[in-house]
């Protein structure tokens, strides 16, 4: 094959620079409707963690199922529906953290109040005496 079949001038080849024989190639415009916005998160992992954490009242649950919903309508283009989705999946998962967080900090403050009530307590409660175990099996024995 030799350049003419490809109305390429004598001087200019393909793997050559010339561009001068070249037309410039039109414009494209591609509509990418709202290219601005970026779409909404779907706080998937966050979901999956509460889900796994403890998961009190079934919130974690709950902001899987959204999480999962919000992704859905993401992949499918409605990013409307997706942005509810991924709202009730945030407050969930809000909510759940919130209980996952406050559960052991209710614990530790529960165990820290034992401990400073049982070290502060005199005779038959006194668990860190010599003897205090005894003491306390003497309340429920006969």
């Amino acid at each position: 094959m030799d350049n003419a079949t490809y109305s390429y001038s004598t001087d200019c080849t393909p793997l050559t620079s010339c561009k001068s024989a070249r037309k410039p190639a039109g414009s494209t415009v591609v509509n990418m409707g709202a290219a601005g916005k970026k779409p909404p998160n779907d706080y998937l992992v966050w979901s999956l963690c509460n889900t796994l954490y403890v998961n009190f009242c079934c919130l974690g649950f709950m902001a899987l199922i959204y999480s999962i919903k919000a992704r859905d309508q993401k992949t499918l283009g409605d990013l409307r529906a997706a942005q509810e989705c991924s709202d009730k999946a945030k407050w969930y998962n809000i909510l759940a953290s919130g209980w996952n967080l406050l559960v052991p900090l209710l614990m530790l403050g529960l165990l820290v109040l034992l401990i400073v009530h049982l070290g502060s307590s005199q005779g038959a409660f006194d668990f860190f005496g010599e003897d205090g175990f005894q003491n306390f099996m003497k309340l429920f024995g006969r």
